[in-house]
């Protein structure tokens, strides 16, 4: 009987440090895996983050290269950019500026014009519903800007919920408007002059051969209308029903008046731009 059981001892002291490595191999395991999964997410959460900090600057730089090559035929810029998480697309119809005088009811002109945007899916990348940032200009949020450093596009942050083309916060570079006045004397007779700059961005090519956007500087038009005493200049949503409105663009009014000196000169410059996505590989 004593040998008996000292035998079934010696069994179960012999089994026990195998049960044990065993649950302890894989409690190991289990723990691994967790911290793979999780190291994997904050990767990935650090990746996106700093792709759309990147995205952020080079949107910046595409709406200077606008400017750049708006006033000029001919002139192109291709600027290529790294994104794992996002896309960039382009909106054809975004942005529809009428020019109005004294106390006509009729526009005098009107142009429209696309837009450019960065589309970073909120499963990748968030921060919270209506968010907004300013990247340029960083505070004013009027579309007429004055000045001859004023930009001719707006550039920001949104990140709007819901949206019918899908969930994502967005890099915008959106045209707006330069405006410019100065007085100019001829055999004593003063006249004062309001020069106004809107780059229309066109639809090009889009082959998507290389992450990279062209922009090329086809087409100037100057308008020009003597004998001004205001002028009223007022933005339309084109893609309103997807909800590119202004609570999308977030200007201080959807109205810019100016109330002129009388008999004033107004030039409308508009530089067409044929923006294509991927074209150089």
């Amino acid at each position: 009987m004593r040998a008996c059981l000292r035998k079934t001892g010696r069994s179960r002291k012999a089994i026990s440090p195998a049960i044990s490595s065993v649950i302890l191999t894989g409690v190991i395991v289990v723990l691994l895996l967790i911290v793979v999964v999780f190291a994997n997410s904050f990767l990935n959460d650090r990746l996106a983050e700093n792709e759309f900090s990147a995205m952020k600057q080079f949107m910046q730089t595409i709406s200077l290269q606008i400017d750049d090559v708006a006033w000029t035929i001919g002139r192109t810029q291709t600027t290529r950019y790294a994104s794992q998480f996002g896309t960039l697309s382009f909106e054809t119809r975004a942005l529809n500026y009428s020019i109005y005088i004294d106390s006509d009811t009729t526009p005098l002109f009107s142009h429209s014009t696309g837009m450019l945007l960065f589309n970073m899916p909120i499963s990748k990348y968030t921060v919270s519903n209506d968010y907004r940032e300013r990247i340029s200009p960083s505070s004013n949020n009027h579309f007429l800007q004055t000045g001859t450093s004023a930009p001719v596009a707006h550039v920001f942050v949104i990140e709007k919920l819901p949206m019918n083309d899908g969930s994502y916060i967005r890099v915008v570079v959106a045209p707006s408007i330069r405006m410019l006045n100065s007085t100019i004397t001829i055999n004593g007779t003063q006249t004062n002059y309001f020069k106004f700059f809107l780059p229309v961005l066109n639809a090009g090519p889009a082959p998507h051969y290389s992450q990279s956007v062209t922009l090329e500087g086809t087409n100037v038009l100057a308008e020009t209308k003597q004998n001004v005493n205001s002028i009223r200049i007022h933005v339309d949503f084109l893609e309103d029903s997807f909800g590119f409105n202004n609570n999308f663009f977030g200007f201080y009014s959807t109205d810019e008046q100016m109330n002129v000196t009388s008999g004033s000169t107004l030039q409308f410059y508009t530089g067409e731009v044929e923006t294509s996505m991927g074209m150089f590989a």
